[in-house]
């Protein structure tokens, strides 16, 4: 699967306009970079850091809590984890950003 990253919730590790590459149904650990649907608007996906896992689901947090209009746990509570699409594997765009690392 792959997703454009929007907004700036994810700075300094992913900017607005990064591509990434994410591996569907991937076992997450808590600090993995994730993909996963936003709760109370299923068609909206969102690109967050998964903080710990709780009975409800994944607490999913923004790197950049200062980011305008970022939405998170801390607005929505955990995400349940049918929710947790996948988990980032690769940023293959821009070309000077390309890397495992997000």
């Amino acid at each position: 699967m792959r997703v454009r990253v929007e907004g700036d919730s994810m700075t300094p590790a992913l900017r607005s306009g990064d591509r990434l590459l994410v591996r569907r149904g991937a076992p997450i650990r808590p600090g993995d970079v994730v993909v996963a649907r936003l709760p109370g608007a299923e068609n909206t996906l969102i690109v967050k850091r998964a903080a710990w896992l709780t009975e409800e689901g994944w607490w999913v947090e923004s790197d950049n809590q200062r980011a305008s209009g970022r939405k998170d746990s801390w607005d929505f509570g955990p995400v349940p984890a049918e929710s947790v699409l996948g988990r980032v594997v690769l940023r293959y765009w821009p070309p000077g950003r390309i890397g495992l690392g997000a």
